[in-house]
């Protein structure tokens, strides 16, 4: 069987696309990155447009997020679902994120991510037919509320390992989560455009198991890569 120069230059730059994928989930995550760390520790009062600025940064660049997300609307074609999807996570994700670090709700840091990585195989895994070759008729809205749950309690866990003043906390969080969603958003469109450009190859059912594929591996990793943290660290 012969595959066209074109077929093997899609599939090239698809194992490109995985490879980086693979890399950014292992390397990156879910955390606060250290300056940005340093910067909120040393702040005093109420920040609203850096608290603003800095959620927007973790969501484009929390590719533990973008998997997930990524993964919900992967063959999601109707935009009044995506909406749905979407505000369901956002929900979920706001609710614990506020909560757990203004009531100081405490987990173990290792075990929600953990949670998080699962939540990135479990969606790849269903994208792939998974669920339904299982019998398991899971609708998605409930498991996409629980999940954005999982995901804002991971970032609140980070939170909580900074000293961050209690003036103008709260504030601050809704700030920060402010951020978050307006990154999510500008994220969602880049994907959901890159997603309509995509479904008009005529290669793209086979690349789209492929890249489920590469997707449900990176949640494997970033879960794996969590519980040895969680049973190595004393």
């Amino acid at each position: 069987m012969t595959i066209s120069t074109a077929a093997l230059r899609s599939l090239q730059a698809l194992l490109g696309l995985s490879s980086a994928v693979l890399f950014a989930a292992c390397a990156f995550g879910h955390g606060v990155a250290e300056g940005d760390a340093s910067f909120l520790q040393s702040k005093q009062g109420l920040q609203f447009w850096p608290y603003v600025y800095l959620g927007a940064k973790h969501m484009v660049t929390g590719y533990d997020h973008l998997l997930f997300l990524g993964g919900v609307i992967f063959f999601v074609s109707k935009i009044r679902d995506v909406g749905i999807y979407v505000t369901l996570f956002a929900i979920g994700h706001s609710l614990t994120l506020i909560a757990g670090v203004w009531l100081n709700i405490g987990a173990n840091a290792y075990l929600v991510d953990a949670l998080i990585g699962f939540s990135v195989v479990y969606k790849a895994f269903d994208n792939l037919g998974g669920c339904e070759r299982l019998g398991l008729n899971i609708r998605p809205e409930p498991m996409i509320f629980v999940f954005g749950l999982a995901h804002g309690f991971g970032l609140a866990t980070k939170l909580q390992e900074l000293a961050l003043d209690p003036n103008g906390l709260v504030g601050n969080l809704l700030a920060f989560n402010l951020g978050v969603e307006v990154g999510q958003l500008l994220a969602l469109l880049a994907m959901v455009l890159g997603l309509v450009m995509w479904r008009r190859h005529r290669h793209f059912t086979r690349h789209a198991i492929f890249a489920n594929i590469v997707v449900m591996a990176a949640g494997f990793l970033l879960t794996g890569y969590q519980l040895s943290g969680y049973f190595l660290t004393d």
